[in-house]
């Protein structure tokens, strides 16, 4: 069977982490969002996956290659041009995108499903497919509900008793909300949806496509499930996706590593004194990680692979990416740390020049000034003594 995923956007909500990182390969505890959505789909009996692509394509395209290590078949669709010799990333929009796969030799020859690159979902695929062949539906929207205080933070599904879609709202508020039904990006398409999406233009599944099936009368449901689903397009999103994959509360994604302690979860050779650090779990700590002396870690927290945690620093419900080096001192509450970068919960940046803490968050494999100064007292301390 065949499926598609959506993974050509930019990602702008969820900066800094997209500067480098393309939304598909955002990890989940080392584990890329996307390597997710394979296993489910394979699991699922989808082995044929297209891919759009478009910002950081190469890094997508390099990391899943062809498919075959997960178990199943990739090709990718390029949305963009070449100037100077450098890509340059021009999505077509969700629907477009599809339009251009299919326009350039007919892909899609039967239901198909498209997933959004960009959240965990635990959803029986194979049910989801089989109510909406028997509705005779040409789209289906797979829809959640959500509590009513929550509906303004998501598009919302209108549909009646038979699960028609009548109408949708675009973040409503509580009061003007029609519905709890909130969709999650995940739908199921008939090849003869593609009449409704024009070719060579950019148009979007949602805003474009949606509307013009409801107006058009065409057989349009939503199925509303109850499933695992983790969105990640925010980076408030993200930060309660690593609490709670941290606190057991996303059943699909297990706490890599060894539990070396009741809640304390590493990878290979870290380095840690564990009698003169404190720690509290639920915390993850990466490969080759040092946390010296003095450190305090408190959870649910997350440090990434290949970072140095210096004494009398405290990590408190914070994610620290990879290759991050927190100098003496430095206390991180609600953060995250992604290179030179730190926001908070939120996603709001924090300054680190405004916050002197510029010379204290940095790349572990940058000659930081705390070094400098650490060898000038060195110096000093010899220069001290008797010859």
């Amino acid at each position: 069977m065949k499926a598609m995923i959506l993974a050509a956007g930019k990602g702008t909500r969820v900066r800094p982490i997209t500067h480098t990182i393309p939304k598909p390969l955002i990890p989940i505890l080392q584990k890329p969002v996307m390597e997710f959505l394979l296993e489910l789909l394979r699991q699922h009996g989808f082995d044929q996956i297209m891919v759009n692509v478009s910002h950081l394509a190469a890094e997508i395209e390099n990391y899943f290659r062809d498919g075959q290590r997960f178990g199943v078949q990739i090709g990718y669709s390029f949305e963009g041009r070449i100037e100077d010799g450098v890509l340059i990333g021009d999505a077509l929009g969700s629907a477009g995108g599809l339009r251009n796969i299919q326009d350039f030799n007919p892909f899609f020859d039967d239901t198909f499903v498209v997933l959004c690159g960009d959240a965990l979902i635990d959803l029986d695929l194979t049910a989801a497919v089989q109510w909406h062949r028997a509705k005779g539906s040409i789209a289906t929207i797979i829809t959640k509900s959500v509590p009513k205080e929550d509906v303004s933070s998501y598009g919302v599904v209108v549909s009646d008793d038979e699960g028609k879609i009548l109408s949708f709202q675009e973040k409503p508020s509580v009061d003007e909300a029609l519905s709890t039904c909130i969709n999650t990006g995940i739908y199921i398409f008939e090849p003869e949806v593609f009449n409704f999406i024009p070719p060579k233009e950019k148009y979007d599944i949602g805003s474009d496509l949606f509307p013009k099936l409801v107006a058009k009368g065409a057989p349009f449901y939503a199925l509303n499930m109850e499933f695992e689903w983790v969105d990640i397009g925010k980076v408030p999103d993200y930060w309660h996706a690593i609490r709670g994959v941290l606190q057991r509360e996303v059943k699909n994604v297990q706490i890599p590593g060894i539990e070396v302690k009741p809640g304390i979860h590493t990878g290979l050779n870290v380095a840690v004194n564990w009698d003169q650090v404190e720690i509290q779990g639920p915390v993850y700590i990466g490969a080759m990680t040092k946390i010296e002396d003095g450190a305090k870690i408190i959870g649910p927290s997350m440090i990434g692979p290949n970072c140095r945690i210096c004494s009398g620093t405290i990590v408190d419900n914070s994610i620290i990416f990879e290759y991050s080096r927190l100098g003496p001192g430095v206390r991180l509450v609600d953060k995250l740390v992604f290179g030179r970068y730190c926001v908070d919960k939120e996603g709001h940046t924090i300054n680190l020049q405004e916050a002197a803490l510029d010379w204290l968050i940095t790349d572990v494999r940058e000659r930081s000034p705390f070094d400098d100064r650490q060898e000038v007292k060195a110096i000093a301390d010899l220069l001290k003594q008797d010859p």
